[in-house]
């Protein structure tokens, strides 16, 4: 699966975030990188533990909490923690190709989250940079993502994927992991499609049509079979 989410922030949560971390502590982004991964970063991020960070790191996990199809595509049983990163064009950022790390532990020292989905949250507007683009590699080829300031674009961690370097300006966007109550990247797939099509047929029918109530019915055993606990 690899889906866009629109307007994740809002042109004023963008401009709230961006005004904490540009003001925030920034360091070698290889800092957070696993040993093969900090070959090919060449980018800066947000300290962990900078006051900036922290707070701008609630406002993204509160809209994550309030987006309809963040939680019905991701099905998540934990987020990373996000972090923010930027790549700046004067000394041509990039990150090259390279695979998530399977598992990611928390900042906190409280455990672990496998890395089922990944995420990029764009705070840049795309005519603010050259270059940059963020290219996934799956079965059907590379997709180059270069999206709105306040779009996500959520995508298997398993994915072969980089960043292009930046020629001009900024790209600055937070980054995170889910772990997904549903593992397989197919099934999520399979519920994702199947919760919309519920939706279209109860604002059509009616929730408490029999069709839209069966319906409903397999959505929710399904997730049963296929979720871990």
């Amino acid at each position: 699966m690899l889906l866009a989410i629109p307007s994740l922030l809002s042109s004023g949560q963008v401009a709230e975030v961006r005004s904490l971390i540009d003001e925030g502590r920034w360091e070698d982004g290889r800092e957070t990188a696993g040993k093969q991964s900090a070959l090919a970063k060449r980018n800066r991020q947000i300290a962990a533990d900078c006051a900036q960070g922290e707070k701008a790191r609630a406002i993204v996990l509160q809209a994550l909490q309030e987006d309809g199809l963040f939680l019905s595509a991701a099905l998540p049983r934990a987020i990373f923690p996000p972090l923010f990163n930027r790549y700046d064009g004067g000394v041509r950022h990039a990150f090259g190709n390279h695979v998530d790390n399977a598992i990611r532990y928390l900042p906190d020292g409280s455990g672990s989250i496998r890395t089922d989905l990944s995420a990029t949250l764009f705070l840049s507007a795309p005519e603010d940079y050259d270059g940059g683009e963020l290219v996934i590699e799956d079965s059907y080829g590379a997709h180059e993502v270069k999206l709105a300031a306040g779009d996500l674009i959520l995508y298997p961690s398993t994915s072969l994927h980089r960043v292009e370097p930046v020629t001009r300006g900024s790209r600055i966007c937070s980054f995170f992991w889910i772990e997904s109550r549903v593992r397989d990247d197919a099934q999520r797939t399979i519920l994702l499609d199947m919760d919309a099509a519920i939706r279209s047929l109860a604002q059509q029918l009616g929730d408490d049509r029999a069709e839209v109530v069966s319906l409903t019915g397999c959505y929710h055993n399904l997730v049963r079979q296929w979720a871990s606990s």
